[in-house]
């Protein structure tokens, strides 16, 4: 392992500045230096290098970036991608039809499809993300998210997995069947199994537990109040998904006499210490409440659009004080894992407002980074500066789809469409990813494995559904 690391001359740094609403966002360099020992940046700027490094990376033709930050996401959906059944479907439906599919999911499946969402993320820019695993077949080992993290440390990304519950299946009331519930005894020991074994909250932890309750409609109220409780207990991070859609708004109504936003407000739920997936239904006083609380957004542009679910306020979020971060959301909505089409999804999807809502380069590679880093809870990644993690992500400018766009790289990252992976990505001050290759990883055969478990579980559901899957 190379224990010093110089990024040498980039085209263009940029190292982020802690304050979306800053006049200089990116606060960028070109030429000079990022040095790195070990785990930390140790310099950064535009003034040449004098020491000695085990390893140079010539960056004159690229741009350095922190490495980008995934809020939200389901890494068992890259298992159940591009469903025939679902090409057409709004959430509830959607949901409905995969249960049934991912009734069958196994440890192995977990594994598997967690590494190769890992390793999509990796190839673009991504060096931390979270990940919302809710779901947890009766026939499948309890300890699923051990499996996750076990694919994490192998990859070497940066993880906060939330340990997520349902606990209200159909014969309740609840969308989910019955099977892939737990009983809220059985997540309560679960979770303080995984507090302990695995949670760290050092600085610069590779690993963090956060806790997320799936939704109003799959668990109760009793249990998303206690999660509240141990998260405040342990001085954890806690998630759900808000306001998604309509639907969920009606069902609040209905069910809670509240909106969404309000029932989570009744829950103890509205603080710094939460981050909600969507969040596309909150009006303006919930907006307002949501800043004064310093609670913190997944922003999720592909699977919104693709469920057709609506279009976030994000800069009434921004203007407001929300912690907004980027979320590439499950692969079964999306379906990709790719944080560089996200971020040009987040900036082209605001254009769909009036002008004066647009998003631009600046907001969105701050959400990327900085955004996406304090929707975690974390205040030791997201930018390139002295005593930061070593995170970054390198990608060049010597590319086809980067030609003729280069009067502002930067916002060539975001406007154009890349064709290939980033070029360097470096994570905890170790080189992961090198000339858009992951060290150490046998793609095809992990492609192989993942579609061979993808074809076998939605084989053996369309035999118990009757239901037509594929085309």
């Amino acid at each position: 392992m190379d224990r010093s690391i110089l990024i040498k001359n980039p085209l263009l740094c940029c190292r982020m500045d802690i304050d979306v609403h800053s006049n200089d966002v990116l606060n960028t360099f070109s030429g000079g230096h990022i040095y790195i020992e070990d785990n930390k940046i140790i310099s950064a700027g535009p003034e040449e290098f004098s020491g000695a490094a085990d390893r140079i990376i010539d960056a004159s033709r690229m741009v350095a970036l922190p490495g980008f930050v995934n809020t939200h996401h389901h890494f068992y959906q890259t298992l159940t991608r591009n469903i025939f059944a679902t090409q057409k479907s709004e959430l509830f439906d959607w949901l409905i039809t995969n249960y049934e599919i991912w009734r069958g999911i196994s440890g192995e499946a977990i594994y598997i499809s967690a590494k190769l969402a890992i390793a999509e993320l990796l190839k673009s820019g991504c060096t931390t993300t979270s990940d919302h695993l809710y779901l947890f077949p009766n026939k499948a080992e309890p300890t699923l998210i051990d499996r996750e993290i076990k694919a994490a440390r192998e990859l070497g990304i940066r993880f906060q997995p939330t340990r997520g519950s349902m606990s209200r299946g159909k014969s309740d009331g609840g969308l989910p069947p019955d099977d892939v519930i737990q009983t809220e005894a059985q997540i309560v020991e679960d979770t303080y199994r995984l507090i302990n074994e695995y949670h760290d909250d050092s600085f610069g932890a590779m690993t963090r537990i956060s806790l997320a309750p799936c939704s109003p409609f799959s668990v109760t109220p009793e249990l998303m109040k206690e999660t509240a409780r141990i998260a405040r207990e342990n001085k954890l991070q806690i998630h759900t998904h808000l306001a998604e859609t309509a639907d969920e708004v009606n069902f609040c109504l209905e069910k809670f006499k509240m909106r969404p936003f309000e029932f989570m407000r009744s829950l103890d739920w509205i603080g710094s210490n939460a981050w909600f997936a969507h969040s596309i239904y909150l009006n303006d006083d919930e907006i307002r409440q949501g800043g004064d609380a310093g609670i913190g957004v997944a922003h999720c542009p592909s699977s919104n659009m693709r469920l057709g679910s609506g279009i976030a306020r994000i800069r009434e979020m921004l203007d407001a004080g929300i912690k907004v971060g980027i979320g590439v959301d499950g692969s079964a909505s999306n379906d990709s894992s790719n944080m560089l089409m996200e971020m040009r999804n987040a900036l082209l999807l605001s254009r769909l407002r009036g002008p004066e809502y647009w998003l631009g380069t600046e907001e969105v590679l701050w959400m990327a980074t900085v955004g996406g880093a304090k929707a975690l809870g974390r205040d030791d990644i997201g930018q390139i500066a002295p005593g930061k993690c070593a995170d970054l992500t390198l990608i060049s400018m010597d590319r086809l789809e980067y030609s003729g766009a280069q009067h502002d790289p930067a916002a060539a990252i975001l406007f154009c469409v890349a064709m290939s992976p980033v070029d360097w990505v470096i994570v905890n001050g170790k080189i992961i990813v090198e000339d858009g290759r992951i060290k150490d990883l046998d793609e095809p055969a992990l492609i192989r494995k993942q579609q061979q478990i993808s074809d076998e579980l939605v084989a053996r559901a369309e035999t118990e559904t009757g239901e037509k899957l594929r085309r």
